[in-house]
């Protein structure tokens, strides 16, 4: 059943592909129902997921592949991978939705998006290094033709620059995440991850362990994105459609982040544990930078963009500090990589609504600059409460996911690394440029723009509305996916320390 969950989309991007004479309602009908039926077999998969021993993976497949490399198509799930499947599920059926009401090339749109969505599927399902790195590297041809394709820059020309740009940068990290796969299996002599994690083959290599961990390192943080790599991410942000966005940060961007959990640190657990201190410094000063300069943005876009780098860096803060074993329980750091899990998820949920609601903005006015609105409570009251919540929800009010994220990571990471507290900065920066963004949108006297800004339409609050509720029920009521992702925080953290 974990393969049809994975290709049911890819089968459908090929009929969409090959249907020429189909019309573009169907298209795009056609598109809503298959992210559908996928929203209803992962649900399947949850329902029917029972945790398996510490290293070994439920709903486990593998057959022969490349016997030459010791390649086999190996799939399966644990409660890392099974709530960023579920999540994948979730913002593509409301993408799907929320492009109903859009009309450009909407049957090579629907074909396109259903591709990229079984690359990500692929990838979080993987548990061999090669079916890995296939899945991250055709997302990355997905995304291109996303922005290339339906991108909306500002100047002539300007979406097809940042198309490439995202290319040529996450491709240069991809050529480096192979260089270290390769070493691992140099050392090895397997790209089997299962086999990996449980008898890592870099313990005790010294320079050679660590190498293998920074090319992987520099793969991985150019597609979460941390600093100093992020900075493809605003442009791609400002020039891809709304769709393209919700997806880029709400699926995409934690292909980098579960990289760190499901391949640094089990099957790299020396280079790791010697590394740690360096990622924590990375992920403070990613929150912090990140919010700060979100903060200077007058682009409603950008800032959303750079909030990513902010709410990514503290991913990256706790699965660094489930890195220094020496002084801090495991109790510790087992709740920070769950809180790293949850922070994926609830990042996923609330960006993806964000940027989703900024997607409307431009539909209606033809910009993202905030300047340029003001009292659009009154003008649209519908989409003010959508925006209200969402924002609060990421600036981690208590009662979302973002807040039952935020205080794990940090419960776990301070009391690992004390120090990491410097992060909480970030908190107070992101709560400031949000709440200033609602009041220069939704209060005061109207802008120029504003009397073009019609309410939501059925298709965009049945595409948004859903994902705010997801974070609001895991705010409110987290102990189902908690109960999931707890055992497998666990036993990360056991391979770390071992």
């Amino acid at each position: 059943m974990l393969s049809l969950v994975i290709f049911l989309p890819l089968v459908a991007a090929v009929v969409l592909a090959v249907a020429r004479g189909l019309p573009d309602a169907a298209a795009r009908w056609a598109w809503v129902g298959v992210t559908l039926v996928e929203v209803l077999l992962v649900g399947v998969l949850w329902a029917r997921y029972e945790t398996p021993a510490p290293g070994a993976l439920a709903f486990d497949q593998q057959v022969e592949w490349i016997p030459g490399l010791g390649a086999s198509y190996h799939v399966g799930l644990d409660g890392l991978s099974l709530p960023l499947m579920a999540l994948t599920a979730v913002v593509f059926a409301a993408c799907a939705v929320y492009a109903l009401a859009e009309s450009t090339r909407p049957r090579s749109q629907a074909a396109l998006f259903c591709f990229l969505q079984t690359t990500c599927l692929g990838l979080f399902a993987a548990a061999d290094l090669v079916v890995f790195f296939l899945f991250f590297d055709l997302s990355i041809v997905g995304m291109y033709f996303a922005i290339a394709g339906w991108g909306h820059g500002n100047a002539p020309g300007s979406a097809q620059r940042s198309a490439l740009q995202f290319f040529l940068y996450t491709f240069l990290g991809s050529l480096a995440l192979l260089l270290g796969f390769i070493g691992l299996y140099v050392a090895s002599g397997t790209f089997d991850m299962v086999a990996l994690a449980a008898d890592p083959p870099l313990v005790g290599a010294g320079m050679t362990g660590g190498l293998v961990l920074a090319a992987v390192l520099v793969g991985l943080a150019v597609k979460t994105p941390t600093v100093p790599f992020h900075t493809w991410l605003p442009p791609a942000h400002t020039d891809a459609p709304a769709v393209g966005s919700a997806v880029l940060a709400g699926v995409l961007l934690k292909m980098g982040t579960y990289g760190f959990v499901r391949i640094a640190m089990p099957m790299l657990p020396d280079a790791w544990r010697s590394s740690a201190w360096v990622l924590i410094a990375v992920g403070v000063v990613s929150v912090v930078w990140g919010a700060l300069v979100a903060l200077a943005q007058t682009d409603l876009k950008r800032m959303v963009a750079y909030t990513s780098v902010n709410h990514m860096g503290y991913v990256v803060v706790a699965v660094g500090a489930a890195g220094v074993v020496g002084g801090s329980a495991e109790e510790a750091r087992a709740l920070a990589v769950t809180g790293a899990v949850t922070q994926m998820v609830s990042h996923g949920l609330i960006t993806g609504a964000l940027f989703l609601l900024a997607g409307v903005l431009h539909r209606r006015a033809g910009t993202y600059e905030i300047s340029r609105f003001g009292g659009l409570a009154g003008r649209a009251p519908r989409y003010a409460a959508l925006f209200a919540v969402a924002a609060f929800a990421s600036l981690g009010l208590p009662g979302f996911s973002g807040f039952v994220a935020e205080v794990q990571v940090f419960a776990g990471s301070i009391a690992a690394v004390p120090w990491t507290a410097v992060a909480l900065v970030g908190i107070l920066l992101t709560a400031a440029l949000f709440l200033r963004a609602l009041q220069r949108l939704l209060t005061g006297a109207p802008g120029e723009m504003t009397a073009s800004v019609a309410d939501v339409r059925a298709s965009e609050l049945v595409a948004v509305a859903p994902l705010l509720v997801l974070a609001t029920l895991i705010g409110v009521l987290p102990r189902p996916l908690l109960e999931v992702v707890e055992p497998a925080a666990q036993t990360v953290v056991a391979l770390v320390g071992r």
